[in-house]
């Protein structure tokens, strides 16, 4: 019984740590297991970007993630001078040099991490409008938020619940 519950504790061990191998990078490895650059380096306490094969990297802090977490990959553009100074779908007046955006879905004052998939930077961002409508994207950026990430042009994006108001 023993040598069982010490089992269980080491892959429960094991799957919060991933060895580096040769060819990974920061990057890719957060990617995988659904974390931001930053994220990673801060849990194991890097300082630079660089890895060595062999390495092992903790991938979760002392508690675990969410079974439930609401996780979305997808297009993103962003929405601007056109917008500024109207009211949002909230009743808030939009600013584009806010960290907000528009979500057809989500509840009216949820944070929400946006990640852009091609550089790993991701911004925080508040939902204070709907949209997009229709087509094939998934979220609209304020102008402060896509500008944040890189993301001035339509680009793929993962949308992460953070806190839900």
């Amino acid at each position: 019984m023993r040598a069982l519950i010490l089992a269980l504790l080491l892959s429960s061990a094991l799957a919060q740590t991933y060895t580096v191998k040769k060819g990974d990078t920061l990057f890719r490895i957060a990617k995988a297991h659904g974390m931001s650059v930053r994220e990673l380096k801060e849990l194991n306490g890097l300082t630079s970007d660089l890895i060595h094969p062999g390495q092992v990297l903790r991938l979760t802090g002392k508690e675990p993630l969410a079974k439930t977490r609401f996780l979305q990959e997808g297009l993103a553009v962003w929405y601007g001078p056109g917008f500024h100074g109207r009211r949002t779908a909230s009743g808030e007046r939009y600013d584009m040099y806010a960290l907000t955006a528009a979500h057809p879905s989500l509840p009216f004052g949820t944070r929400v991490r946006v990640t852009n998939l091609k550089n790993g930077k991701s911004v925080v961002v508040r939902i204070n409008d709907r949209g997009p409508f229709g087509g094939r994207y998934i979220i609209d950026l304020s102008y402060a938020a896509a500008k944040a990430i890189g993301a001035l042009s339509a680009t793929r994006v993962r949308v992460e619940v953070v806190k839900e108001e």
